[in-house]
């Protein structure tokens, strides 16, 4: 039973040894790409010489409208063994800001061996979806520096009807509550974060109802941590969502923010839904 995964909240219980899980992915790591000196991410996180992004293949969601859909469905890139992947880390570190693991969570129990034999110099980011559980977020708590979760709902309902996920809430919400157990917020005196939690949320159009609820969650549990609210959504038309948000919307959950007082943190200028900012994985 102990090679059964259980690494995320589907619990699909293969053996990804050898068989790919609901994520489309086996144990082995799989990097769909690489983006050096990528500063797309919060200001306190990239600055001027940017975070080594790195884009893993699969998802343990399966969201519709997923801006990354060329590789989230898996299967894509390459392969690495951990001793390769060491190899990698330790060379590119010392010309970035930190290491930007985005979507990792499926391959939580490879990266916790690489970072054994991995003596890191600079921040590890864990950029993930939040569909997690607390006891994956305390193991890689052992090498993780900084969250970057992705509030996405709050409604279950939602999250089935758009992530095939009928239980997002409840794993979500626990886990980035674990999230800031496990981290307080910590700057370097030129204001980059070298140990936190932000908390992410992407304004989905026809959707307004859900962002609101959402900051409202984020109010009342995490009223100290620091908000990334995106207007970036672009359609990949795969999705029943298949335009951008309008002023109308984004203004409105604007109010919202502002309402509830929340001013710590980060707002996307309006402008930020353009398909430029998605990475060309073909490349």
């Amino acid at each position: 039973m102990k090679n059964k995964c259980e690494i995320c909240p589907r619990k699909c219980g293969v053996e990804r040894c050898t068989t790919p899980g609901f994520c489309n992915e086996t144990e082995k790591l799989r990097i769909s790409k690489i983006i050096e000196h990528f500063c797309w991410e919060e200001p306190c996180l990239s600055n001027e010489k940017g975070v080594l992004a790195i884009f893993f293949s699969g998802c343990n969601l399966k969201c519709d409208y997923c801006q990354n859909i060329e590789i989230s469905r898996g299967g894509v890139g390459k392969l690495y063994s951990i001793e390769e992947f060491t190899h990698l880390l330790k060379e590119k570190q010392k010309n970035h800001c930190a290491i930007d693991l985005i979507t990792p969570t499926h391959f939580s129990k490879t990266l916790c061996e690489v970072f054994e034999q991995f003596n890191k110099e600079i921040p590890v980011i864990w950029n993930s979806n939040a569909y997690e559980t607390t006891e994956t977020i305390k193991e890689i708590s052992k090498f993780v520096d900084i969250f970057l979760p992705d509030f996405k709902y709050s409604s279950n309902l939602l999250s089935q009807k758009f992530s095939s996920c009928k239980d997002y809430v409840d794993y979500a919400l626990p886990a980035i509550t674990e999230m800031c157990k496990q981290k307080t917020d910590i700057f370097d005196a030129q204001g980059l974060m070298k140990q936190g939690v932000i908390i992410r949320h992407l304004v989905l159009p026809n959707h307004v109802e859900n962002s609101l609820e959402v900051l409202d969650l984020i109010k009342q549990n995490f009223p100290n941590r620091m908000l990334s609210l995106m207007s970036q959504f672009t359609p990949n038309g795969n999705s029943c969502l298949d335009r951008k948000i309008t002023p109308i919307e984004y203004k409105l959950v604007l109010t919202h923010l502002e309402k509830l007082g929340i001013t710590n943190g980060f707002v996307q200028d309006f402008e930020s839904a353009n398909s430029c900012f998605v990475p060309n994985f073909k490349n």
